[in-house]
């Protein structure tokens, strides 16, 4: 079975300031030692950045940039996106088709907005689909706290398969590639 990793909108907009997610520095080292273990052994990596018009995701300015303290390597593969869904009129699924691709982990920012969407089409499309529970995260909406909906979605998602594609909630430690 072959399997990607796809790193969702880790950028600095993200993780400092007003937008900053909840326990960013926690979420940034766990994404970066699954991603070390996922290159080691030859899993592609996958850097998403969400872009937009304005100030704050605009390609180039400081807050679309990748996070200080995130880990990349050349060999990652870099896809842009404007909608939540990673995988809306991006190259992503030709990147990762469903035929030689069958086993998604996914972690990254914002749990209930992108990571969402994209964990959804992932498993619409015929993924498997391997969630880093303590991988993700977003930040208060003023009337849920982040870490509430974190553990929300974490449940939501580990109650989603159907006959073609399954979704798994676990801890990154636990991920084997």
């Amino acid at each position: 079975m072959s399997t990607a990793l796809l790193v969702i909108d880790v950028q600095q907009a993200l993780c400092s300031g007003e937008y900053e997610c909840f326990e960013i520095q926690r979420v940034i080292d766990t994404i970066n030692h699954l991603s070390a273990r996922a290159r080691a052994r030859g899993v592609p990596v996958v850097l998403i950045q969400h872009e937009e018009e304005g100030e704050l995701f605009k390609p180039g300015n400081p807050g679309w940039q990748l996070a200080e303290g995130l880990q990349t390597a050349p060999t990652d593969h870099r896809v842009h996106k404007t909608t939540g869904d990673s995988f809306y009129q991006t190259h992503l699924q030709k990147l990762l088709p469903v035929q030689d691709f069958e086993r998604l982990v996914i972690c990254g920012l914002q749990t209930d907005y992108c990571v969402n969407a994209t964990v959804r089409q992932a498993h619409q499309l015929g993924y498997d689909v391997v969630l880093a529970g303590d991988a993700h995260s977003t930040v208060d909406n003023g009337n849920v706290t982040a870490e509430d909906i974190i553990a929300e979605h974490n449940r939501d998602w580990a109650d989603l398969s159907s006959s073609v594609s399954r979704i798994d909630v676990m801890a990154a430690s636990e991920i084997r590639f």
